[in-house]
């Protein structure tokens, strides 16, 4: 397949400074020899620091215009992650004599958001098979062909979306992660691909419902496969929750570092040395290795930041499907006991983390407990003082619409919580007829590790500025000001030297338990 890369404004100034070395070099040699500088030599010259990935000129038309009908352009990776120089392979069906593929790599790129790193030559469309349906566990794969190779050499770390456009004009993205070989000294960002997976339902299945739609959970699949196109845009759960966190934090120029979900699974000590690991928008399905390797990051000094809610609430086992290993999800949640490891391990059953037949509560980690959906309410400020706020401004009881929803987190006592820890909001709500709250809270654990938690889904969303649900650009000047300050102090390791939680967990009164399942208000105050 001929491609022809794209010589980047990096790479030409490489070869320029390559050039004006070289002829410094040979006027030394003169010089030192006795001679002189041949005639129409340059004049020694100052060598400029290399430009920084964001100052390279991005591309304002990355996004996608025209999707077309279901059918007319579609596609998945064999890779959900590659090193620096690795081919990923593309398995695309289309309705078009011939498509294109353009990387682009999320950033800042001064507002452009990306940068076009490599476009292929046109390449011969096709329609393929139907997708398979794989029994028991109602498993859609694509089983496909490839359609092309394409390379990644000199392609920076980062999360990249690979635009496919049909000659008819249609388009879709296929999402793919330049991933870190090494994370020490930078912040990670996470890509969330099981969770993206499991909300995934071309094919007609995901891990919530079958064909029959929402009402249909008992034919929903009990695991999914990799090896099938996204649905919709083909990208909609990194650029609805984790995208803006990107741009916001390349924007800063910090030292960052790119993995996934099945990254941190495979490799205990791939976080070794992180400064931060950032989990973002919607974090929730999550392997018990990879719940492993971040706990032992976290107790080793590397700060944690949940910029979501709902994070690490579904248990999940990975495994092999015929492209490669661990690209399949799967979680059984309330058919655990069908689960194959069910009564010989159960601490690998896939069932919810806190429910049986192994439970162990994700706030040991996360700090907060996942409460209920779906919810809309203000977020209110509790602890003004607290130093990921300094510089917003705000004060108790400053209140910014919309911001809690449509999943929340509440610090509940009845689990297990890292002590000190430090409610940072606490927001009325109304979910299922309920009373309740929403918090975001902050804790520094005994390793030195400072773990920050939203407690609302709408975080990552929130800082593009004007959104639904009533976020506007105050909202988005306060979670940007905070998230930017959360990516400075974590960037500089371990932060309970610098930023210690100050536990306000008893003057706050929270409510151990479910209040939803109880049918308990926990507002207007009430004698508990």
């Amino acid at each position: 397949m001929n491609t022809r890369p794209l010589r980047s404004r990096r790479a030409f100034l490489g070869l320029a400074a390559a050039a004006v070395s070289a002829a410094a070099a040979a006027c030394t040699r003169a010089a030192r020899a006795g001679g002189t500088a041949p005639a129409g030599s340059p004049r020694p010259v100052t060598v400029r620091r290399p430009v920084s990935e964001n100052a390279l000129p991005g591309d304002p038309h990355w996004d996608i215009r025209h999707l077309g009908p279901p059918s007319a352009m579609l596609g998945y990776a064999g890779q959900a992650s590659v090193l620096p120089g690795e081919p990923v392979t593309i398995y695309a069906s289309t309705t078009a004599r011939s498509f294109t593929v353009s990387a682009f790599r999320m950033g800042w790129y001064r507002g452009d958001l990306a940068r076009l790193v490599w476009r292929s030559a046109a390449v011969p469309g096709h329609r393929q098979r139907k997708p398979a349906l794989i029994s028991p566990a109602n498993t859609v794969e694509a089983h496909w062909e490839p359609s092309l190779t394409v390379p990644t050499h000199g392609w920076p770390e980062g999360s990249y979306l690979l635009r496919l456009d049909a000659e008819s004009g249609a388009q879709r993205f296929v999402p793919v992660t330049v991933r870190s070989a090494t994370t020490a000294g930078k912040i990670v960002i996470k890509n969330g691909v099981e969770t993206w997976q499991a909300y995934n339902t071309w094919g007609g299945y995901d891990l919530y419902h079958g064909p029959g739609g929402i009402t249909d959970y008992s034919n929903r699949s009990l695991a999914v496969s990799l090896d099938r196109p996204y649905d919709a845009s083909g990208a909609f759960m990194f650029l609805y929750h984790e995208r803006k966190l990107i741009e916001l934090a390349e924007r800063l120029g910090l030292p960052l570092a790119y993995v996934t979900s099945m990254d941190i699974d495979a490799d205990p000590h791939l976080l070794d040395g992180a400064g931060a690991l950032f989990s973002l928008g919607h974090d929730e399905y999550w392997s018990a290795p990879e719940r492993a390797h971040v706990t032992a990051a976290r107790n080793a000094g590397v700060n944690v930041a949940f910029l979501g809610a709902n994070a690490m609430f579904r248990r999940t086992r990975l495994a092999s499907t015929r492209l490669g290993r661990r690209r399949l999800v799967i979680c059984y949640k309330t058919s655990y006991r069908q689960d194959p490891m069910y009564g010989k391990d159960n601490a690998l059953v896939t069932s919810d983390w806190r429910e049986p037949p192994h439970p162990d509560p994700e706030s040991s980690l996360t700090g907060t407990l996942y409460e209920s959906n779906p919810t809309d309410a203000d977020f209110v400020v509790a602890t003004p003082d607290a130093w990921m706020f300094a510089g917003t401004g705000v004060a108790r009881g400053t209140r910014f619409r919309g911001l809690v929803g449509i999943e929340y987190d509440r610090v509940n006592p009845g689990s297990p919580v890292e002590r000190p820890i430090q409610v940072l909001s606490h927001s009325p709500l109304t979910c299922r007829g309920v009373n309740s709250y929403s918090d975001s809270a902050y804790y520094t654990h005994r390793g030195g590790a400072g773990v920050f938690n939203a407690g609302t889904m709408r975080w990552v969303a929130s800082l593009g500025g004007v959104h639904h649900f009533g976020l506007n650009r105050r909202t988005a000047t306060f979670t940007k000001h905070t998230t930017a300050n959360l990516l400075h102090g974590f960037a500089d390791g371990p932060a309970v030297a610098k930023h210690p939680a100050h536990d306000n967990l008893d003057a706050t009164h929270e409510w151990p338990g479910d209040p939803i399942a109880a049918r308990h208000n926990l507002w207007p105050p009430a004698v508990l």
